[in-house]
């Protein structure tokens, strides 16, 4: 019996060359591992986040659902790209809370669920997400890094494996990322 892996990996290929109904086959081997990634990001949230897993699932389906065709490399590529989206989608409703409460300040996220990003202290999504932003603008590679590594939560050996880069530079990207990240975050 083929592994769900392989399958997923078959699935991807479909729906790549054009085939609209992969998608559909895609989400029952996907959804599980989707919805306890969504739980995962909002745990970190604000405790009164109106946002559920399924509902942050559902939105993430839809958003790949109307994207153009994509060449999928495999099942981690996907799932980086999920998590890139779960991430768009709650900073979306971030900044949409943000402007109902007219600056009011929501409860910060934890950074801590990869190599310890920051000693255990809490950081606003927005601000996470503007500093990523910045980073990004003066380097993609280390944004990117930023971004599959704590909010994938894929491996070094993944992130090297979807970069094209050998695992010791990501380990030496992530190591000087994480010391950035620390300095943007907490200057007030």
């Amino acid at each position: 019996m083929p592994s769900p892996s392989k399958d997923i990996t078959a699935i991807l290929g479909e729906w790549g060359r054009g085939d609209a109904s992969a998608l559909d086959a895609l989400v029952p081997l996907v959804y599980g591992d989707l919805r306890r990634l969504a739980a995962y990001y909002l745990r970190r949230e604000r405790p009164d986040h109106t946002l559920q897993p399924t509902a942050l699932v559902h939105e993430v389906y839809l958003r790949l659902a109307g994207q153009a065709p994509v060449n999928w490399e495999g099942r981690t590529q996907f799932f980086a790209i999920a998590a890139r989206l779960i991430r768009q989608v709650l900073v979306q409703h971030a900044r949409r809370h943000r402007a109902a409460k007219r600056g009011g300040a929501g409860r910060g996220l934890s950074v801590t669920g990869v190599d310890g990003l920051s000693e255990r202290r809490p950081v606003e999504l927005l601000a996470l997400d503007d500093a990523l932003r910045a980073l990004s603008s003066v380097d993609p590679q280390k944004g990117r890094i930023v971004e599959l590594r704590f909010f994938a939560g894929l491996t070094v050996e993944e992130v090297a494996g979807l970069l094209g880069v050998a695992p010791i530079t990501v380990k030496r990207e992530w190591r000087l990322t994480k010391a950035w990240l620390r300095r943007e975050l907490t200057k007030g």
